[in-house]
């Protein structure tokens, strides 16, 4: 006999069985109610971009090691989308003459980097992103961090369970200037510097950063430029504090590694150590819109991933039941009886709860052995004797305990126990 194909999926990503993908989906829903509140529109792209949009504007390690780059039968380079930013982007700059400005903006979808599997990272991901585009630095930056922290919330989470890290480009560039690193290449490999601390011993660092360490310019704030641009951020992080978000802090060392981040920036990590990248990564871009041409587009935002957040809810026990689950078991005394089940399971369905009608050839005993495994809470059966009583008996399967109810108030009566 030959040995059949892998069943294994490629290294790196996932299959979601219907068990997963509810849970998760039930995730990105609580996320979609809370940016709609904001008044936030979700859009959609293809996964597919030109392989030249991130390299014109990302991050080197990304774009050299990480993104799955080919040529199409056409001759194109073409690239699976490593991250939504570019994309928002390139589509504000294809129509930004008819869109009314500010955009609120979000997208949930998947992305892709060649990374090495581990707890946190996946060479398959999805990601929520959350653009404010067209206004300057201000408000709109108060929003959007707000916004990250009211997402967390949204879950159960409390200011103990994260914490909120804030810095500014405008201040690192301006501290790298100070500091004598005039060149682009300089300031770059400082910066890249900064971003892989975490990955490095004390005594790496200290002897990478050299005598030129615009860190210590930072915490000294002696230059007029270096000082202005501190207490601009320190400004934004009070405003914060009287706002409520008493879980915010100056990091100078938070840098974020994409090169189009050109004014704050910040990272939400969670407190707990079990989980120590970070959750929620953005900042401000106000020139990434004009590498397609045209005007800068002012605007800040925020992305995080799946794999990572979900860890967060597990990690601090708030992770959502499923909303796309079936509530409920119709079972069949006999297969002459599934008309009569299907009919009045439409009832409990019009009413909004989420019905599971059997229709095989099993016996009862079987039924509720499947319900179990199921994991469905609650279960009747429906045929010609039920109809006849206009009675059926629901059983709490969790509790092994069962009740006698008018055929009349089964909907009624299932809605108060779903809550």
């Amino acid at each position: 006999m030959s040995k059949g194909l892998d069943t294994e999926p490629y290294k790196g990503v996932r299959d979601f069985y219907p068990e997963d993908w509810g849970r998760l989906s039930t995730v990105f829903n609580r996320i979609r109610e809370v940016l709609s509140k904001y008044g936030y529109e979700e859009y959609q792209a293809s996964p597919l971009e030109r392989a030249e949009m991130y390299e014109s504007k990302g991050n080197e390690e990304i774009i050299r090691e990480q993104t799955y780059t080919f040529e199409d039968r056409g001759g194109r380079r073409v690239t699976l989308r490593p991250e939504m930013t570019p994309t928002l982007a390139r589509m504000v700059a294809h129509k930004r003459r008819e869109m009314p400005f500010p955009l609120r903006w979000f997208s949930i979808g998947n992305r892709f980097r060649y990374e090495r599997p581990q707890r946190g990272r996946l060479r398959e991901f999805f990601q929520t992103d959350v653009d404010f585009v067209g206004l300057p630095a201000g408000e709109a930056d108060l929003e959007v961090v707000t916004l990250a922290s009211e997402i967390l919330k949204s879950f159960g989470a409390t200011s103990e369970d994260f914490v909120i890290r804030m810095n500014s480009r405008a201040l690192l560039g301006a501290a790298c200037k100070a500091a004598g690193l005039n060149d682009a290449e300089g300031v770059k490999a400082y910066w890249l510097l900064l971003d892989k601390k975490s990955k490095m011993s004390a005594e790496e660092f200290e002897a990478a950063r050299g005598e030129k360490d615009p860190l210590r310019v930072i915490e000294e704030a002696t230059d007029p430029e270096v000082r202005a641009e501190k207490e601009k951020i320190e400004a934004l992080i009070a405003t914060l504090k009287e706002r409520g978000i008493d879980n915010v802090s100056f990091d100078p060392e938070i840098v974020r590694g994409f090169d189009y981040y050109t004014g704050m920036v910040f990272e939400i990590n969670d407190t707990n150590p079990e989980n120590p990248r970070a959750l929620f990564g953005g900042g401000r871009y106000d020139a990434l819109v004009s590498m397609f041409g045209g005007d800068p587009i002012p605007a800040v935002g925020f992305a995080f991933g799946d794999v990572t957040f979900m860890d967060f809810l597990e990690t601090h026990n708030l992770l959502p039941k499923s909303e796309t689950a079936p509530q409920v078991y119709i079972g069949i005394p006999t297969v002459e009886d599934a008309a009569k089940a299907q009919e009045f399971g439409e009832t409990l369905r019009d009413a909004g709860i989420r019905t599971f009608v059997y229709l095989g050839e099993r016996d009862l005993g079987a039924q509720v052995k499947d319900a179990v495994k199921r994991g469905i809470p609650y279960f009747f059966a429906y045929g010609s004797q039920e109809e006849k009583s206009s009675m059926v008996r629901i059983k709490h399967l969790a509790r092994s305990e069962e009740e006698s109810i008018e055929e009349n108030q089964v909907a009624k009566h299932l809605k108060g126990l779903l809550g």
